[in-house]
């Protein structure tokens, strides 16, 4: 008999087989505490509200924060997203759920807010890697944290054995150490290397082999979105799912094809509340 979706998902993650991709929009989810931006479009409201920036690249993300770098120094911009992403939010009923599988080798989160680092405080056999910016750190794509946010000195080609999950953030994250990438010059230095996959941690490649991708609260609809999904899924499985409950643009449609991503066309609160027990649950 063929099994569904969410049976495959549920046979999947009890295995240990899947890795839960995780975007902007999970924040659609209910969550307690200070608002977070939960989209690009929202973030760039928020980073504009204190700097002005010309009206073309008003809602464009990449490009307004380029233009306050620029003009206002980068110390602007790692301020006003550090203000946008701080605060005392607490993780959703998803982040809960997902960092609570006895076996979850790596979550990716492309996003910037710390609410999956909060959800997994309750363990302690995990670690962080995260993507920093090349005009902060040169010479370094990725900084590694241990579980209390301190640095864990290893290089990058390392995973501490000890970490059973490792949480890696692409573009950064408000904890522990506010890194970022949200610039133009952010991510043209990492595109110039991502398709031979430098920027990606050693570890990541290692454990996505085999291995399906679960995306939540994602869309494909820009350049830059596909590229850093298409980057990170490389030469893993050749079957992952996303909810994705909006009907996909020509360019999304085209990009879950290619990839062998099957949409699951339901709202991520109705995954969460009316499915997760089937699909998270051994």
């Amino acid at each position: 008999m063929k099994l569904t979706a969410l049976e495959s998902i549920s046979q999947s993650f009890a295995n240990g087989r899947v890795i839960p991709y995780l975007g902007p929009g999970v924040l659609t989810l209910n969550y307690t505490g200070d608002a977070l931006p939960g989209s690009p479009l929202d973030l760039v409201g928020r980073l504009t509200a204190k700097s002005s920036v010309p009206h073309k690249v008003k809602n464009n993300l990449s490009a307004a924060a380029q233009f306050i770098e620029n003009f206002k120094h980068r110390r602007t911009v790692s301020a006003a997203m550090t203000e946008a992403f701080g605060g005392d939010a607490q993780p959703t009923a998803l982040h809960k759920m997902l960092m609570s599988q006895p076996d979850l080798p790596l979550v990716v989160h492309a996003w910037y807010d710390d609410l999956p680092q909060k959800a997994l405080r309750s363990r302690s056999n995990w670690g962080l890697a995260q993507g920093v910016s090349q005009s902060e750190h040169f010479g370094n794509w990725v900084h590694y944290y241990d579980n209390d946010g301190s640095p864990a000195g290893i290089g990058p080609g390392d995973c501490r054995a000890e970490w059973k999950t490792l949480l890696y953030q692409p573009l950064g994250s408000v904890w522990p150490e506010c890194n970022y990438l949200v610039s133009d010059s952010d991510f043209v230095e990492v595109l110039t290397e991502i398709d031979i996959q430098t920027p990606i941690p050693e570890a990541v490649q290692q454990i996505r082999r085999g291995r399906s991708f679960l995306f939540l609260g994602c869309r494909f609809s820009t350049q830059l979105e596909r590229l850093f999904a298409r980057q990170i899924i490389k030469r893993s499985s050749e079957k992952h799912w996303a909810v994705l409950p909006e009907e996909p643009t020509r360019n999304e449609a085209r990009f879950l094809e290619l990839h062998h991503i099957e949409r699951i066309p339901i709202d991520l609160s109705e995954f969460v509340t009316n499915y997760s027990s089937k699909v998270l649950v051994n």
